[in-house]
């Protein structure tokens, strides 16, 4: 993720930390401050909200570290002001599977609670609602750190995508229906959850109101990612490549490339050299480096090396799920060591729309 400082590797995995992070905590000493808190009382604060980001990195290593037992990398761990994020490779499709993967984070919260309770000297109820309104301190920290991980643990237990509950819930209905089917029914429990938040957060917390947004463009981008792959099973990368595309050899300038763009309708080029794919070249790309360095620069300077190659008999919903990991313009299928032809997002789903014309199934979700 852009912006993002690397912390290190873990099992394998880079651990990021984005560069919001750092408002985070110059607005928590800040608010300390205008509070005329102590520097004890700030340094405890900082610690503790320092403890719940390593927490919900563990929340997320939970995650990775199950999916890898299944034969799924995980690209990274990026930690955010507003939580952990895990980009796994692929989510596993197998029910047992991605119960296991998505029971695995709140697994590691409730873990750590019990840890943690025997650090607890459970207070009288007079008391523990004192300790729980003073802040946090030397005497109330581990208090604090329990009742957090009890409150993840259940927060992402909710049975709404992108939860974790959402997936344990699709993994549970998946066993007994087709994948596409159980991840609508509860894409759309997530969403009436989701519209109950914002319902109640005009009512109470106003933070509601975001999380319920957050649940229910989470429900519905599953729902449609997940609508798409079945409707793509049972046809090839070779029933969809465009075999008429425009190539541009590396050596040439970039004012060719220009020429190019303005003479035809083409905005993404496969860039060749020796009559062999060498990369990419997009609409974007060329701007960017008219912007930098003029149209004398040579199509190898500046295009998108970053290149994937597709097998024309790779089962279609396997590549339509490379192509949104890799975002490349354009990539280039194979049969055996021979071009024939090139694939993007774009041609799929005009692919898709056809289908769906010719078989009347209604309004495709895109």
């Amino acid at each position: 993720m852009k912006g993002s400082l690397k912390l290190g590797k873990i099992a394998g995995i880079g651990v990021f930390v984005h560069w919001t992070f750092s408002i985070l905590i110059a607005f928590i000493i800040f608010s300390n401050y205008r509070a005329e808190h102590s520097i004890e009382q700030i340094l405890w604060s900082l610690t503790f909200i320092l403890s719940i980001f390593f927490t919900v990195f563990l929340h997320e290593l939970g995650h990775a570290l199950a999916a890898k037992r299944y034969n799924i990398k995980t690209k990274d761990i990026t930690l955010l002001p507003i939580g952990g994020l895990a980009r796994l490779e692929s989510i596993p499709e197998k029910p047992k599977e991605e119960l296991v993967v998505a029971l695995a984070g709140p697994a590691v919260n409730i873990g750590l609670a019990v840890i943690t309770v025997l650090f607890i000297a459970l207070p009288d109820p007079e008391s523990l609602t004192v300790q729980l309104t003073a802040g946090v301190n030397s005497s109330n920290f581990f208090l604090n750190f329990f009742i957090v991980n009890i409150w993840l643990a259940l927060f992402n237990l909710i049975p709404a995508f992108p939860m974790d509950g959402g997936r344990v819930l699709r993994a549970i209905l998946s066993m007994n229906m087709k994948r596409h089917v159980a991840t609508n029914i509860a894409a759309r429990i997530g969403q009436l959850l989701a519209i109950g938040f914002v319902f109640l957060g005009f009512f109470t917390n106003p933070f509601l109101i975001f999380i319920g947004f957050f649940i229910f463009l989470g429900a519905q981008a599953e729902a449609t990612y997940t609508q798409t792959k079945s409707m793509l099973e049972g046809y090839t990368v070779k029933d969809v490549l465009m075999q008429h595309y425009q190539t541009i050899d590396a050596s040439q300038p970039v004012s060719t490339a220009v020429q190019m763009l303005l003479n035809t309708q083409c905005k993404n080029f496969l860039v060749m050299e020796n009559s062999t794919p060498v990369g990419t070249l997009s609409r974007e790309e060329i701007i960017k480096a008219l912007s930098v360095n003029g149209d004398g620069e040579t199509v190898y300077a500046v295009m998108n090396r970053d290149l994937v190659f597709l097998d024309a008999d790779m089962p279609l919903e396997k590549a339509f799920q490379q192509i949104q990991q890799h975002k490349s313009s354009l990539i280039p299928v194979m049969s055996g060591s021979q071009l024939v032809g090139i694939i993007d997002k774009e041609n799929i789903l005009e692919f898709l729309m056809v289908k769906n014309a010719q078989t009347g199934r209604g309004k495709l979700l895109i």
